[in-house]
């Protein structure tokens, strides 16, 4: 995903364990401990209550993340939007996204400002914005990090984001189990941004599914820019100096828009091809099954709605249901499930346009 992006184990048997989808997010912070009596019991103990759907102390939250130049990203904001209006006690301050560090920093400042109660930032470079999330945490202001991580744990109290390793795991072990009854089978790989961390991350997760299954060779990779024309170009290229493989796994569905247009202009369809992030068009190509498209692997842009619903907890000093520890958790890392025709009605509500 674009300059986003975005855990080992099959995803059909660990489809549970994806916090992103909206009804397990539902169930993490609204099942578990939320009955009267559990929170009676907890009022009784000393401890802090848990967060539930019911109005609480009033909490006013400052959003700040990249600009939406990307299906994955315009999905972050958009979830990050309607989860604060999801609840009666949240107040939303958001920026306007932006790509540029430093009009990002300022929109910080700007929030730091309004004494916002909790932030929720998905920054455009964890790296160049951390000294925006400490300035925060310094002010009495706890940040929710979503997703780019900050290089430092002390410029946030919560992380969340996504697997990017486990995305190219599972990716591979998809790829794999499809493959490993073919003699001599050859795989290609459309990566992302090289010079960015989530990439490397996507490429080794995949390397290493693949060691499992040595009648597998990957003869190719090139790497994309998470956008439509590059994805087509750097497809293109992939097409003409492979004569033959049997699967290709695409890190981005957006930038697999262009990659599908190569391949149909190229007249191919000997393989399958795995997409990335879990977008709803994708999704929609799986269920329909008359293409090379045959999964995708989620980097879901609910974990959006999971840093608000994070954010409420923490302003109205909450820990989270079904979790017995009286705070949330430092960090959450959302399990990348493969969606494939045998599962996609249960994700297409979550897919992103």
């Amino acid at each position: 995903m674009s300059s986003t992006p975005r855990a080992p184990g099959g995803a059909t048997s660990r489809r549970n364990m994806l916090l992103g989808t909206a009804a397990a997010g539902a169930a993490l912070f609204a099942a578990g401990c939320t009955s009267n009596e559990s929170n009676e019991s907890a009022e009784e103990s000393g401890a802090a209550g848990v967060a539930d759907d019911k109005p609480g102390k009033k909490v006013t939250i400052g959003f700040a993340g990249p600009q939406a130049d990307h299906g994955w990203l315009n999905a972050i904001t958009t979830q990050a939007k309607k989860r604060a209006e999801k609840y009666e006690d949240v107040r939303l301050e958001a920026t306007e996204g932006s790509n540029d560090n430093a009009t990002q920093v300022g929109q910080i400042d700007t929030l730091i400002n309004k004494k916002v109660d909790v932030l929720v930032v998905l920054p455009a470079d964890g790296k160049a914005l951390t000294q925006a999330g400490l300035k925060a945490m310094r002010a009495g202001i706890p940040v929710v990090n979503l997703d780019r991580v900050f290089a430092s744990q002390k410029a946030y109290r919560c992380w969340i984001g996504g697997d990017n390793y486990g995305m190219g795991l599972n990716a591979g072990h998809f790829i794999g189990e499809q493959l490993k009854d073919r003699k001599k089978a050859k795989v290609v790989e459309l990566a992302g941004v090289d010079n960015l961390e989530l990439t490397r991350q996507r490429t080794k997760g995949f390397d290493d599914a693949l060691k499992s299954y040595p009648n597998i060779e990957k003869v190719a990779r090139q790497a994309a820019e998470f956008t439509v024309e590059s994805g087509q170009s750097k497809m293109s290229q992939l097409l003409r100096a492979q004569q033959r493989f049997d699967a290709l796994w695409n890190h981005d569905d957006d930038q697999g828009v262009g990659a599908l247009r190569a391949i149909e202009q190229a007249g191919r369809d000997e393989f399958l091809m795995v997409g990335g992030a879990g977008s709803k068009r994708v999704m929609q190509a799986i269920k329909k099954d008359d293409s090379v498209v045959k999964a995708t692997v989620l980097y879901p842009p609910t974990m959006a709605a999971s840093a608000i619903d994070l954010a409420r907890a923490l302003g109205q000093g909450k820990g989270i249901g079904g979790m017995a520890e009286f705070e949330i958790p430092a960090s959450l890392t959302l399990y990348s499930a493969v969606v494939s025709k045998e599962n996609v009605d249960q994700y297409l509500p979550i897919g992103f346009t």
